[in-house]
């Protein structure tokens, strides 16, 4: 451990001293406060800030422990560290020459989305460099790869390893607890010719409040006898990422999340295909993807998820990507069941607001269920704010006397602030299930077919009628009316999006400030 606290680069040496004051941990001369009165009779514990002491002061400290947990949790820091260290060092130097395993590799560690969904704790000046296209999305949250029960692969830095073309498959299905976290119950692992390399159920070893039947396709009796734990599955995993593999899936954070996986060399599906009109922060479900790449549904709409096949999809999806599918993909309008559309999504809601309290900040009648929350040391939680019916949740939107801005993938939302009867102030999101424009061309159908049940009207000669009345006015003006229209629809459009991106960054930083 000397030789390698020697060897790390100074914000490393930070972030462990930060984690062991956090901790509260003590080596042989005491706690880092304690240490600095002794190392340093000039300052003492006056000047504790980490990033203010030099490599030499923060390494003296670090090398005071020798407690064998103490050291097991500091070698699994900076194995954190060294493996995304590893593989960005190669992205840069085999741009040039690398293989269409190791570019897809680089195309998902480049994406915009990934700093969200794959980040690491005390990584800020790297996640800066890969975001620095998109400066409204903040680092925000992270792996809690540091926790008990996490696996963090070792990564070697052997040429030949980071070279490896190795390729694993796998997805998850998981279930709601009642403690409100998620448990895995099934999980599926192919290799790159699509061999079956780990096909489990998994005892969610904790009390089951949503099995989620229709989306897993499981139910309590299918798990009855199931032994298999999530640490046996890591065991598994550990030795089928051995030598430098690298791990496929759709969404794949999700997969990493409930396996209590952190694994370095990735490919997303979900954010390597492009889309025609460049919406990269569109991302594609697995179905709409295969359909548009592959050729072929995964599932039929409202069918459970089906482990094996969607696993193999994945691989299927990289493989056509390797190939030389590199075209970019049609944008589909993800399809919102209208069950769905009866629901608001309210999220970045602070912990310390009870679920109760959300029916004094959002107005209407209506039901909560709050979101599983994975990542459990976040301060937000999200819920689905649940009405009678799609024109009552509309309605309730409606009434929130805030801004409409959209979220990443165009869906509109409100920023509400509050303050409770006991004087917390705070803000939340409330967000609509689909685009505005997706239910628009929805409900304008079934009116338009509607009415013209109704009156007998043929579409033709509504339309003649349409054409008659422009004509009356002088089809020029019309024109230029209709110009400076969409003119002044797409410089509203800019102004929502320059809004929603300030309203985000001002919201990070709230977060980091602790407000």
């Amino acid at each position: 451990m000397d030789e390698k606290i020697a060897s790390a680069r100074k914000e490393v040496l930070v972030e462990l001293v930060k984690m062991a004051q956090k901790r509260g941990m003590k080596g042989s001369k005491g706690t880092w406060k304690e240490f600095l009165s002794v190392f340093d009779k000039k300052f003492g514990s006056s000047l504790s800030d980490p990033t203010r002491r030099s490599t030499d002061a923060l390494a003296a400290f670090l090398n005071t422990f020798s407690q064998k947990d103490d050291l097991k949790f500091f070698d699994k820091v900076m194995r954190c560290h060294s493996n995304r260290d590893a593989v960005e060092q190669f992205k840069e130097k085999s741009e040039e020459v690398e293989s269409p395993e190791q570019r897809l590799v680089r195309l998902t560690l480049e994406h915009p989305q990934y700093p969200f969904d794959y980040s690491f704790p005390s990584l800020e000046e790297r996640l800066v460099r890969l975001t620095l296209e998109h400066p409204q999305y903040p680092f925000d949250y992270s792996f809690p790869s540091l926790e008990e029960g996490w696996l963090v692969t070792k990564l070697s830095k052997k040429l030949k390893t980071m070279r490896s073309t190795a390729l694993i498959a796998i997805d998850c299905e998981m279930v709601l607890c009642e403690d409100g976290t998620e448990a895995l119950v099934n999980v599926c692992v192919v290799d790159r010719n699509l061999k079956v390399k780990l096909n489990e159920l998994v005892n969610p070893n904790k009390a089951v409040a949503d099995y989620r039947s229709e989306i897993t396709g499981l139910t309590a009796k299918h798990l009855d006898g199931v032994t298999c734990s999530v640490a046996d599955i890591q065991k598994s995993m550990k030795k089928l990422l051995s030598h430098g593999a690298i791990l496929v899936g759709h969404s794949l954070n999700n997969d990493l999340q409930v396996l209590k996986l952190d694994h370095a060399r990735v490919i997303d599906t979900s954010l390597i295909f492009k889309y025609e009109n460049g919406a990269s922060f569109r991302r594609p479900s697995l179905n709409n993807l295969c359909k548009a790449v592959l050729g072929y549904e995964v599932r039929k709409n409202g069918a459970p998820h089906n482990c094996l096949d969607d696993a193999c999809a994945a691989m299927k999806l990289v493989l056509a990507k390797i190939e030389g599918c590199d075209n970019a993909i049609p944008l589909v309008h993800e399809d919102v069941p209208e069950i769905e559309r009866s629901k608001l999504l309210l999220h970045g809601i602070p912990t310390n607001v009870p679920s109760e309290e959300l029916h004094k900040i959002v107005p209407g009648d209506f039901a909560i269920e709050i979101k599983p929350n994975i990542k459990t040391r976040r301060e937000k939680y999200s819920a689905f704010a649940i009405f009678k019916n799609q024109q009552e949740a509309n309605l309730a939107f409606e009434n929130i006397n805030e801004n409409q801005d959209k979220d990443t993938s165009g869906r509109p939302q409100k920023c509400i602030s509050f303050q409770l009867d006991s004087g917390m102030t705070g803000s939340l999101y409330v967000r609509k299930m689909a685009r505005d424009d997706v239910i628009g061309q929805v409900s304008s159908m079934k009116r338009s077919f509607q009415d013209e049940e109704a009156t007998g009207e043929s579409k033709k000669l509504k339309v003649e009628q349409a054409v008659g009345e422009q004509n009356k006015g002088g089809s020029d003006l019309c024109d230029g009316h209709l110009e400076e229209i969409e003119r002044l629809k797409q410089e509203l459009k800019q102004r929502d999006q320059e809004i929603s991106s300030l309203n985000k960054i001002i919201v990070a930083l709230a977060r980091k400030q602790g407000l």
